[in-house]
């Protein structure tokens, strides 16, 4: 049912594992504190874990935006298991009706966030990379006057569709909780606010004689040493490089430069990299100081991954490859003969 839309908070799942908080929780905040202030309500934060992690996170959370905390604290969630985090998360949905809920589209994301809509019976657009408050026209729906039903300040959720090629904006104008997960890195955190406090509120789990199939022995973890969203410079290659010996030529570059390596999907599919350096739709998104493509031709899934970057050089023998649309500086050329004379100035320069 449509609910009062002047009431209802705009909430964040907080993600956490261990005790820590990951990015993503923080970049959903700042959109979060956006969506908020347009729709004039409270931004919380849901943070789920086991005993001492709302003493934990809770502060951080403040510090990134939020005005208030809603936190689970039970043994039984003290790490992440699929059907004791959905029971709580439902019943706490149930409790305090909630307008938007916001998840990161991160493995835990895609995994919690289509359990508690399929639970509420609601709906739930994936990988957004943008989220708007607008009015929607129902022209399925007409008022007394015979003018189509106008509903205000539904959230739009938008996200690329059909391989790219469109931008879909997708709209549940009429129940709520209105659910979305979002894609890491595209959402700009707020800058923290050292000191700064909300209300923080306990809330009882209600897993008594919920049956958790799941028992968890062992973590193992494997930690990457690639850092993309991290780095500065990212010198990044596509099919255009032609084999994974040529892919060398981007290491060396980078190396000069104190940068990383990245690689389109093209790049990945063809093992001239590896999937962790994956930029775009299906990869990371990455705002680097400087971002030198190589052999790219720009197409729409991996520009989303990067064309927020500072600076832009893009190489391609190609002069009229997309990437050049949203360079910065383009060269068009062989990249086996650019890059060494790149790398030849950046040394003779230091």
């Amino acid at each position: 049912m449509l609910e009062d839309r002047t009431k209802g908070e705009v909430w964040v799942f907080a993600e956490q594992e261990e005790g820590k908080l990951s990015d993503v929780p923080r970049e959903l905040l700042g959109k979060g504190r956006e969506l908020a202030e347009r729709l004039g309500v409270r931004l919380g934060a849901v943070l789920i874990g086991g005993e001492g992690v709302g003493a934990k996170l809770s502060s951080q959370l403040f510090e990134a935006g939020a005005d208030v905390v809603h936190l689970i604290e039970d043994p039984a969630l003290e790490v992440f298991r699929g059907k004791a985090y959905r029971h709580s998360f439902v019943e706490l949905i149930k409790e305090c009706s909630p307008q938007i809920v916001i998840f990161g589209a991160t493995h835990m994301g895609r995994d919690l966030a289509p359990a508690v809509a399929s639970a509420l019976k609601c709906g739930l657009t994936a990988d957004c990379t943008d989220l708007q408050i607008g009015d929607y026209t129902d022209k399925k729906c007409t008022c007394e006057d015979g003018s189509a039903k106008v509903v205000k300040d539904v959230l739009l959720q938008i996200r690329p569709a059909f391989g790219g090629n469109i931008i879909a904006t997708i709209v549940n104008p009429y129940n709520w909780p209105q659910m979305a997960t979002v894609r890491e890195g595209v959402m700009k955190p707020l800058d923290p606010q050292p000191g700064r406090t909300g209300e923080l509120v306990r809330h009882a789990a209600k897993l008594e004689g919920v049956e958790i199939p799941v028992e968890v022995l062992e973590i193992v973890r494997r930690h990457s040493s690639i850092n993309l969203k991290g780095a500065r410079i990212i010198v990044a290659g596509g099919a255009g490089v032609g084999s994974k010996e040529n892919f060398k030529l981007l290491h060396d570059l980078a190396d000069a430069l104190g940068g990383a390596v990245g690689g389109s999907r093209a790049a990945v599919d063809l093992g001239y990299c590896e999937h962790e350096r994956q930029i775009g739709q299906t990869g990371v998104t990455v705002r680097p100081a400087l971002f030198i493509s190589c052999g790219i031709s720009g197409a729409v899934q991996h520009l989303a991954g990067m064309q927020d970057s500072a600076k832009i050089i893009a190489i391609n023998t190609d002069k009229d490859a997309p990437i050049f649309k949203v360079a910065h500086y383009g060269i068009v050329g062989d990249l086996n003969v650019v890059i060494p004379k790149m790398i030849k100035a950046i040394k003779q320069k230091g």
